[in-house]
Parts: structure tokens; C-alpha cells; sequence
């Protein structure tokens, strides 16, 4: 893990005074519009996978194996990822990470053209890597365009900037894909022909043209902005002060990766499948346009936690809201599967809610108190974000057992997450 560890460090830099002034408040707007990105590419993934699980008459399995090769470029690009940085600098490897991201849009619409399940595949783990690029690039900027005591504000406002992107998606993906498409106005069931088929598949390409448009303008304007440069002396410090250190003497590091890697199971679970959930007779009966509107009720959720979280964890410890959310989040989700009706369909939202503060709070704890060596540890819990790919695991399920039983997969992660607010989070190492 050295490049994204190398990657990490550099974030904790000092600031030199080139991020200061009057100007860096401009330079943080810009960077969160890049976090805004990145969320809405992500979830328009969500209203994407039950358009092409009907456009390429998909199973539950292939339906989820579009969104783990998603996750898969997390664990794949990561680190060469890290290496460009170090190759060419962090503004250009923000350009390029744009330029990744659009070069896969437009490969979207030749897969749309054609059609093709596994072009399809390909370009989105092209947009996927791309997006690793950009993160890995873009949030060491966070720490140093302003002054350090602000450091946590800033992060925070960008994270709420990626939680309106993953909101709006949705409506996004409603209006311009589904409720371009037959699949997304019929109502489910509806057996599509083979002509309507190929014209729903044609619905994708005006949307991701649009995409690709304002990647390759963000790209440009990231380019043409004088954002600071930033220098490597503060990474060979601590590597070299590291090496007296384990990584593996810290309990809640060491639980705290795996709690990462299974949360993302459970909430990509959720949005990927929500669509297809809720349009079912017996749960809310409403087409995929429909639900898509619906879905962002569940990311909207997220937000609106996420600013109610940071306020109660300021009087409330941690480890405690997130032991809470994880229980309300068990559940909701077993109100999911055991009703039917509108009472499903909203446990299912619900569960947003609860969701909302697991990865920031997940992420504290599991680096909080490990000192020289939070850089290394700040790169593996980045790198669980690749569990999101074992969503796959739940399309089996859905197929093997049905969609709502499968949902029970999601309640079992929710029970590792409050054995590691109740015991794994603690810092006492495992000396």
C-alpha cells in the first residue's frame, strides 16, 4: 500500500501559504464540484441496472455483476492510481481522471449504439477508474486550501456536497433514462420486443452525452486554475518515523476494515436493488420512472444524516451513534423483509437515514489513535470501499431466493457494524 499510503501523507502537509488567501475559498467551490461528480456518476448506476437488467433481459446476478465490476477499478486503480500522482503531479492527475471519466461516457453511448452487455461493462469500469484517479488526486487539496483548523469543515462541507450529487442523480437517471424508456413507463412484468428493446437502449446516449460534456469542461476549467502545487518532504518523513510502528497491533483499525468493506455491501445492496424492489406488485407497485423518483427519498436521507449526525456526535460519543444507527438500520431492514406494501417500500428508505453516518464514522474510528501511522491505515480503509463489488453475492440470493429474502444480507452487515461500535472500535491495541 507505499503509493496510496505516500498519497495520504502528502494530504497532511502543512499548508505552504500558495493554498492561502483570499483565493482558496474559489479553489475549494471548484473541488467540490468534483465530489459533486463523482456521487452523481456513482448513483446514476441505480436507475442505470434496472434499465439494462430489462434492455439485456439481465438476471438478478448480472444485473449486480454491472456495479461489483464497478467497485472492482476501487481495488484495481487504486494504486497505479497513486503512482500517476506521483508521475505527473495531483492537478494533472485530476484532469486526467476527468478525461478517464468522459472517454468512459462516451464509450456508454457506443455500448448504447451497439447494444452490448459487455462493452457496457467495460466503459464503466473505465468511468470507475477514473473516478479512483480523481478521488485519490482530489481530496489531499481538501487539507490544504485554507487554514489547517478548518481542515475538518471543509471535508465535511464536500462530503455534503457528494451526498446532493448522489440526491439529484436519481431524478436525473428518472427523467432522461427510465422515463425515456419503455421498460422504465410499463409497468413490471411487461415482456418487451426486441424493437423496443434496442430503443431503450438508445435512451442512454443523450444522458451520458450530456455527462461527458461537463466532465471534459471541468477538465478544461481544473487545467486553466493555478491550484497549488504541493511537495513531497513531509511524505519521507513519516514514512521513515512509520517503520517503528505495526499497523496490526490496533484493534479498530483492524475491525474497522472489514466494517468498511461490509457496510458497502450493505448500502450498494440497497440503492442497486431499491428500483427493482419497489416496482414489484406487491410492495409498491409503481414503474421504474416511478421508483426512481422514490429513490431519491433513500439519498436524500443520507444527506439530510449526515448534518444531523456531525451535530449529535458532538455531544454524544461516536461509537454510541453509530451502535444506534446500525440497530435502527437492522431493523428497518428486517421490517423490509418480513411486510409488504408501502411499509416495505419505506423501511427500505429508511434505512438511508441510518446509513448516513456509517462510512465517515467508521472511517474516524478506525484511524483514531494510530498517530505516525494513520497515513497507511487512511489507504486500506479506502481500499474496503472495493467490498461494494460483493453486491453481487445479494443478486445470487435474489435469484436463488427472491429479492426481498435477499435483504437479509443486508441485515446481517448491519450486525457486524454494531459488534464494531460496541467492541471493535475500541483502541486499546491487540498487543
Amino acid at each position: 500500500m507505499p503509493p496510496v499510503a505516500a498519497s495520504a501523507t502528502v494530504a497532511a502537509a502543512p499548508d505552504d501559504g500558495r493554498a492561502g488567501g483570499a483565493g482558496y475559498g474559489r479553489a475549494l467551490a471548484l473541488l467540490a464540484t468534483l465530489f459533486f461528480m463523482w456521487g452523481f456518476i456513482t448513483v446514476i448506476n441505480n436507475t442505470l441496472l434496472p434499465h439494462l437488467r430489462a434492455v439485456f433481459d439481465l438476471n438478478y446476478t448480472q444485473t449486480t455483476l454491472i456495479e461489483s465490476v464497478w467497485f472492482i477499478a476501487y481495488f484495481v486503480a487504486s494504486i497505479p492510481s497513486a503512482k500517476l500522482i506521483e508521475k505527473i503531479g495531483y492537478k494533472m492527475s485530476m484532469v486526467t481522471g476527468l478525461l478517464i471519466m468522459a472517454a468512459g461516457a462516451l464509450g456508454m453511448m457506443v455500448a448504447a449504439s451497439i447494444p452490448s452487455y459487455g462493452v457496457t461493462l467495460v466503459m464503466l469500469f473505465v468511468i470507475a477508474s477514473g473516478i479512483t484517479l480523481l478521488q485519490v488526486a482530489a481530496n489531499p487539496y481538501v487539507a490544504v486550501v485554507g487554514p489547517a483548523e478548518t481542515a475538518s469543515s471543509r471535508l465535511t462541507l464536500v462530503q455534503a456536497l457528494n451526498s446532493a450529487g448522489t440526491m439529484l442523480a436519481p431524478l436525473f437517471g428518472a427523467y432522461l433514462i427510465l422515463g425515456r424508456s419503455k421498460s422504465g413507463t410499463a409497468v413490471a412484468g411487461t415482456v418487451l420486443t426486441p424493437a423496443e428493446r434496442l430503443a431503450d437502449a438508445h435512451s442512454v446516449i443523450l444522458p451520458y452525452g450530456l455527462v461527458a460534456a461537463v466532465l471534459v469542461v471541468l477538465a478544461v476549467v481544473i487545467a486553466r486554475y493555478p491550484l497549488p502545487a504541493m511537495g513531497s518532504a513531509t511524505s519521507r518523513m513519516a514514512r521513515e518515523e512509520r517503520k517503528h510502528h505495526s499497523l496490526w497491533s490496533h484493534r479498530n483499525l483492524v475491525f474497522g476494515i472489514p466494517a468498511i468493506f461490509i457496510y458497502l455491501i450493505a448500502e450498494i445492496g440497497v440503492a442497486n436493488l431499491f428500483v427493482n424492489f419497489v416496482s414489484q406488485g406487491d410492495i409498491a407497485n409503481l414503474t421504474h420512472e416511478e421508483a426512481g423518483r422514490y429513490l431519491t427519498f433513500l439519498w436524500g436521507g443520507m444527506m439530510v444524516g449526515r448534518f444531523a449526525g456531525g451535530a449529535i456526535m458532538q455531544k454524544v460519543r461516536a461509537e454510541t451513534v453509530l451502535a444506534l444507527a446500525a440497530v435502527g438500520a437492522f431493523v428497518v431492514m428486517m421490517i423490509t423483509v418480513l411486510t409488504h406494501g408501502p411499509v416495505a417500500m419505506w423501511a427500505l428508505i429508511l434505512v438511508g437515514l441510518f446509513h448516513s453516518i456509517m462510512f465517515p464514522t467508521i472511517f474516524t474510528l478506525g484511524i483514531k489513535g494510530l498517530g505516525p501511522l494513520t497515513e497507511e491505515a487512511s489507504g486500506l480503509l479506502i481500499m474496503a470501499i472495493a467490498g461494494g463489488a460483493l453486491v453481487v453475492v445479494q443478486g445470487k440470493l435474489a435469484d436463488a431466493f427472491g429479492l426481498q429474502t435477499s435483504f437479509l444480507l443486508t441485515a446481517a452487515c448491519e450486525l457486524y457494524i454494531i459488534f464494531y461500535a460496541l467492541w471493535g472500535a475500541k483502541t486499546k491495541t491487540t498487543d
